[in-house]
């Protein structure tokens, strides 16, 4: 049975992974009592005693609890930002295809997606792998979540008895083009500029859409060339291709909330094209996608104990 410790387990990250985890016979959860679980002396010992450690921890402490971590044997998964376009780290979306499963199934160190840019890097990068969308393509991306992924403070703010009115409506954010996923955005997908960004954070508790607009003049070949190029890679349980998303003409953020799935649609006609992304940013957003990558390093199916059922 293998240990794991949740270095930053309070927070909604961490918690959510301890839910996924708790009910398991696989795993053992090594956890500190709550006078020192901020304790560095106890967090440097529990890094090096556990077989997997997971990081929900802000970008800082996590660089710094990683460089605690001195056992060759502890496998790391990092669920902040630090480490997703870091050298030596693997990046932890194995749907994009052998490579990334691989990195993950042997690494020591895994960098989980950033909820928004699992979507988007879901979405473009098997585009860009296949030529089919240049690298120099200028792109668009928008993103609506749920308020869970503002952490403990936003959630208390959403639901607070008597709350601002500015609350009731969906709020845009990012507006000055240097959101912290940028960077693995780019990166992972091979892009040569950033998109044009614009997440919205809005008045309900968990779940993601993310949609990239293209014009089919941006492509080097079809609407059909993009679907079949999703419907021959998203064939798992965690992530597949759905021919026809919504639900009567609408396209809701929630309806995959609780869930640890995704969802890949093309929409649009032959002129202007939209791709889509449906999940939960708590689940393959966040937790689920965490765990998915531990899964993969036990040598597990990647969907082992995670939430996936309509």
């Amino acid at each position: 049975m293998k240990t794991v410790f949740i270095d930053g387990s309070a927070g909604t990250t961490g918690l959510q992974i301890h839910q996924r985890l708790e009910q398991r016979q696989d795993v053992r959860l090594l956890t500190l009592p709550q006078e020192t679980r901020k304790d560095a002396a106890a967090r440097r010992k529990a890094l090096n005693q556990c077989d997997i450690a997971f990081l929900c921890l802000p970008d800082a402490a996590a660089r710094e609890a990683a460089e605690m971590v001195e056992n060759p044997h502890t496998v790391v998964i990092d669920a902040s930002t630090a480490h997703r376009t870091a050298p030596g780290w693997a990046y932890g979306l194995p749907e994009l295809g052998p490579a990334y499963t691989g990195a993950i199934r042997g690494g020591k160190r895994i960098a989980v997606p950033g909820c928004h840019a699992s979507g988007f890097i879901a979405l473009v990068q098997p585009l860009v792998a296949a030529g089919l969308l240049p690298r120099d393509a200028l792109l668009t991306c928008h993103s609506v979540t749920g308020y869970s992924g503002g952490g403990k403070a936003m959630i208390a703010a959403y639901e607070a008895p008597e709350r601002s009115a500015l609350l009731d409506a969906p709020r845009q954010y990012g507006l000055g083009q240097t959101h912290k996923h940028l960077p693995e955005m780019q990166t992972i997908t091979g892009l040569l500029s950033a998109p044009v960004f614009c997440p919205i954070v809005a008045d309900f508790y968990s779940g993601m859409a993310v949609t990239v607009p293209l014009f089919a003049a941006q492509l080097h070949g079809s609407a059909r060339d993009v679907r079949q190029i999703y419907r021959n890679l998203y064939t798992g349980p965690v992530v597949h291709y759905r021919e026809e998303a919504g639900e009567d003409g609408f396209f809701s953020a929630a309806a995959l909330s609780g869930r640890d799935r995704m969802e890949i649609s093309v929409a649009g006609n032959d002129e202007r094209i939209l791709l889509t992304a449906r999940y939960d940013n708590l689940g393959k957003g966040a937790s689920g996608a965490a765990v998915e990558c531990m899964n993969l390093v036990l040598g597990l199916a990647p969907e082992t104990g995670l939430r996936l059922a309509p």
